[in-house]
């Protein structure tokens, strides 16, 4: 992933929180507790806690933030004509939400179903009658829920943007306002502090003390995430408004987040911190899994799988090679007992075990999940 930044001004740089994007990856941890292995605690206790109706709206919804961090919770970067800066609390961040226009609104929201195109610039599907038939038939392989949502949002986004900002306030009220209350000091002495780093000892500084990850080529032009995903985005671009904003996370690891959409201010979105991980498991047993992934398009393939459940055909289109390929590929992870199989409906998903992964040790299961 690269983030191409010649040109840009250093005063264009910003670090600061977002509470909105911090509930996005608190409610990734609850649907999510095996991404997050350090949070189990806080994800059974605030689990535990919630109102049934929350819940079930939370289910719905899920797929938001659950396999795909949705760019709907990073509004401020995509506000055509905005400055690249969150809101002071959730309310102010839902408010820049309501700025974003339908057609933003709609692609963030549909990411699940589109994410293959995420980086390309596609047509709306509230304008384009492919993309709207794409992105129904790509949410049936999701599930009905994915399906109804779609369709609702396609037919009418103002009902749906509605739903969504009374759920994420009543998030705030049942939990999320005495999360933030308490993440929020050590987000903003982290994003203080980077800025300080940016100031006094340049951007390379900066960029190295948010994640190992992340590097500065020699030039100072680009930014460089070792993340398997492929992309690249301009932070120069003046249509997106030129800038780059960093946001800090207490929930975020393993998670490093690259907002890269064409049109949007780019963003980074990393982990303030690391827990650890159980250790491995025996070591012939370590090593038939580490050789099942030895092979690149393998790890590329777990990347996808530790997300979501995908069908073959989903995993040929992603990765541009064959149904096959990917079902020799598939075989050769299930043997290793790092993937499993269910059936829905006529459909056939796989999935990484990610209670297997993370017993890999967390520098493998961080490189899959960043």
């Amino acid at each position: 992933m690269h983030i191409d930044i010649a040109g840009l001004a250093p005063e264009r740089i910003i670090f600061e929180p977002s509470p909105l994007a911090e509930l996005g990856l608190a409610l990734h941890a609850l649907s999510e507790p095996g991404h997050h292995p350090g949070l189990h605690g806080w994800a059974t206790a605030t689990a535990s806690a919630l109102e049934p109706d929350l819940a079930d709206r939370l289910h719905e919804a899920d797929f938001l933030w659950r396999n795909t961090f949705s760019d709907v919770f990073l509004p401020f970067a995509g506000v055509r004509g905005g400055n690249g800066r969150t809101g002071a609390n959730l309310a102010e961040d839902l408010d820049i939400l309501d700025r974003l226009d339908d057609e933003r609104f709609a692609a963030a929201a549909l990411e699940f179903t589109c994410s293959r195109l995420y980086a390309k610039g596609a047509p709306s599907p509230l304008s384009n009658a492919t993309m709207r038939a794409r992105a129904l038939d790509l949410a049936a392989t999701r599930g009905p829920q994915q399906v109804e949502f779609t369709k609702q949002l396609l037919a009418d986004p103002a009902s749906v943007r509605r739903w969504i900002r009374r759920l994420f306030e009543d998030c705030d009220q049942a939990f999320f306002a005495d999360t933030w209350r308490r993440v929020h000091v050590q987000l903003v002495a982290d994003a203080r502090h980077k800025t300080d780093l940016l100031r006094r000892k340049g951007l390379g500084e900066a960029i190295g003390a948010v994640s190992t990850a992340l590097s500065l080529d020699e030039a100072g032009i680009r930014i460089s995430a070792d993340k398997l995903l492929e992309g690249r985005t301009n932070a120069a671009d003046p249509a997106a408004g030129p800038g780059l904003t960093l946001i800090p996370s207490a929930f975020g690891w393993p998670h490093l987040n690259l907002l890269h959409a064409p049109g949007w201010r780019p963003v980074i979105h990393y982990p303030v911190h690391h827990p650890e991980l159980p250790s491995p498991a025996s070591v012939e047993l370590l090593q038939l899994r580490m050789e099942a992934l030895a092979h690149p398009m393998r790890m590329r393939l777990c990347r996808h799988l530790a997300r979501s459940a995908f069908t073959t055909g989903e995993l040929a289109d992603s990765h541009n090679i064959t149904a096959p390929e990917v079902s020799r590929h598939l075989t050769v992870l299930k043997k290793a007992g790092l993937v499993t199989t269910r059936r829905r409906g006529r459909y056939v998903l796989h999935q990484l075990d990610l209670t297997v992964v993370a017993r890999l040790g967390s520098d493998f299961l961080g490189g899959i999940l960043r």
